[in-house]
């Protein structure tokens, strides 16, 4: 039969069985007792091993226990390649060919259907031989865990009949009595059906997790050697590789080798590695927070939160704070760690229509230079169990798994963006818990498994908490504070009103603690400030007629008065009730009398009434 060609495994000699890694020593120790391994999780990764300089895979890994305890030849299996023999080249490469042709004789390397792979794994199993077979890729060997064809059910019918059928054997060189084991590479754990496996003493399912902190460190040490060195930086070599680990949480060690990688082809210095991870992890170049031109903007142009946001010099001026601290790179330096959490988080909080949504779209505007960067969600959209899906995409199996997720989707296509959460207090308690794994670790991964990173971007909650209630006898709203309420008053009635909700009502008291001192409440519209906002709006409907239909409006000092006490007598719904009043007290009427009565282009019209509801319109000459 002709051998595939497999990665060389390591030549270095064995270490002592503790400097393993803890799921090889679990398999390892049992070969004894169990027939069938299903090995799942983190299964494609690198591994590292104490005193070595370099990583090791798992075929090599796994080849090196069987071969300590006097394997001659480890059969592999996918569904791609084939058969495969191990090792593939050194000095058990020949004894592993004879004992592969002895084993299977008969088969080749390519194209095994399940008949052929069944055979395959019988003859290992049942060979005097010391021998393993590994399946990987095992996942793909049926059309679906839970609804396999007769073929693919027979198949795995007689792999389980086979775990409880085979025996240990042995020889005089080796008198310990061992499995030929069959070894099961899954994703998964389950990835396949589950009678398999269930109820099964002799098929041993062993988890292989995530690199812990030690082997992400481990790792560093041995990845940044010959990496570039920065002159002015003072700090020690084990500071940087353990902020290099601390940044890697959640990578596997193939990512931190890649992240290292790429740190050489860019000539980045080995002090400035967070760098190039977040560069491997956006698969962004250039990144807008690292340009002075983004501390310029803010620095040249903070003026353009109070020219859109009027009345709201508190709000804006913590708001600024908070984006300065994000553009220097120091939300949760306070840890003394380096953070993956996003670059800054707002909860805008205070009355109705008072400028919260508008602020988000303006930091946008300021940040980015676009408003498109602005992305908002209703969370009255999301008050259902099962609505937190539509975040990250269904699971699989769930109608519109291809889809993705409605949040995760964009921000890998952008992921230097503001993103509005808009009344988070209308969330579901799934959807909260997105937000905190958010908060705490920047990132989500969706239905698909592609994971999400949230730390280039700038998070704004709203909340109109603490402003209105619901009577329980008439159950309507009441307000529980009034516009002309001083502002440290509504301040401290609206913080109150947010701990409580979340502590005892919503019951997610861990998101408000990080949230911590980002709550920035905003201000009822004070009369002075509602004039600017009602001009502001008159000024851009008189803007629109002259731009779509070439007419030149004005009002009398009469009319303008008369409109204005209309649209501001009543303030509980801040800048937006403004809009629609003047919406339906101007607009609608304007509208109708234009319609009715068309002017022609270029007349210039002046509004000295709005008699009974209509609107007292002359042409002037």
């Amino acid at each position: 039969m002709s051998i595939g060609q497999i990665p060389r495994p390591e030549t270095t000699a064995p270490p002592a069985h503790s400097e393993w890694p803890a799921w090889l020593r679990e398999f390892e120790s049992t070969l004894a007792v169990h027939s069938q391994y299903v090995l799942h999780g983190n299964i494609r990764d690198n591994f590292v091993v104490a005193g070595r300089d370099h990583l090791s895979s798992m075929t090599s890994l796994l080849w090196e226990a069987l071969s300590t305890n006097g394997y001659t030849c480890m059969i592999g299996y996918d569904p791609v390649d084939g058969l495969q023999i191990h090792p593939a080249r050194g000095p058990g490469r020949q004894a592993a060919e004879a004992a592969a042709r002895a084993i299977l004789p008969s088969l080749s390397t390519k194209d095994l259907s399940l008949d052929k792979l069944r055979e395959a794994i019988g003859a290992v199993v049942g060979s005097t031989h010391r021998a393993a077979f590994v399946v990987d890729y095992a996942a793909r060997l049926a059309r679906s865990p839970a609804d396999p064809t007769e073929k693919e059910r027979n198949f795995f019918l007689f792999c389980s009949k086979l775990a409880t059928t085979a025996v240990p054997n042995g020889d005089a060189q080796h008198p310990s009595r061992l499995y030929n084991p069959v070894i099961w590479l899954v994703e998964g754990d389950r990835d396949l059906p589950a009678w398999l496996t269930a109820g099964n003493a002799q098929i041993r399912t062993v988890g292989v997790p995530q690199p812990s902190l030690r082997d992400r460190l481990q790792a560093g040490a041995l990845l940044t050697t010959g990496l570039r060195r920065d002159p002015t930086d003072g700090r020690s070599t084990d500071e940087v590789v353990a902020t290099f680990a601390a940044e890697a949480n959640g990578l596997s060690l193939k990512a931190m080798a890649g992240v290292a990688r790429l740190a050489k082809e860019r000539g980045i210095a080995f002090e400035r590695l967070p760098e190039a991870m977040q560069t491997y992890r956006l698969g962004v170049i250039e990144n807008p927070w690292r340009q002075e031109s983004l501390r310029r903007r803010i620095a040249d142009n903070q003026g353009l939160l109070t020219k859109r946001v009027k009345g709201q010099e508190v709000a804006v001026r913590k708001t600024l704070e908070i984006l300065k601290r994000a553009a220097m790179g120091m939300s949760g330096s306070q840890t003394g760690r380096s953070t993956s959490g996003p670059r800054g988080v707002l909860f805008f909080a205070g009355p109705t229509g008072v400028g919260k949504t508008e602020l988000a779209k303006a930091i946008a505007q300021l940040l980015f230079g676009d408003e498109s960067a602005y992305l908002r969600f209703d969370m009255s959209e999301f008050a259902a169990e099962h609505s937190a899906d539509r975040l990250t995409g269904a699971p699989p199996g769930y109608v519109g798994y291809e889809a993705g997720g409605q949040l995760t989707n964009p921000l890998r296509e952008q992921p230097f963006r503001v993103i509005l959460f808009d009344e988070i207090d209308k969330a579901a308690k799934g959807v909260l818990d997105k937000f905190l794994q958010i908060l705490e670790d920047g990132r989500l991964t969706d239905g698909q498994g592609v994971t999400t990173y949230f730390s280039e971007s700038i998070l704004i909650f709203t909340s109109n908490m603490g402003v209105q209630e619901t009577d329980p006898e008439t159950k309507k709203r009441v307000n529980l504070i009034h516009p002309g309420t001083d502002y440290a008053t509504v301040e401290k009635k609206v913080k109150a009103a947010i701990h409580d909700a979340f502590t005892y009502e919503i019951g997610r008291p861990e998101l408000l603690n990080r949230l911590g001192d980002n709550i920035v409440v905003f201000d009822f519209i004070k009369p002075d400030i509602a004039w600017k906002i009602f001009a502001d709006q008159l000024g851009n409907v008189v803007r629109v007629l002259h731009d779509q239909h070439q007419l030149t409006l004005d009002l009398t000092d009469e009319a303008m008065a008369e409109l204005h006490r209309r649209c501001t007598a009543n303030l509980d719904n801040g800048g937006r009730g403004i809009g629609s009043q003047l919406e339906s007290q101007f607009v609608n009427p304007l509208s109708r009398e234009l319609f009715d009565h068309p002017q022609p282009a270029g007349a210039r019209l002046r509004v000295t009434g709005f008699p009974a509801g209509s609107i007292s319109l002359r042409r002037l000459p």
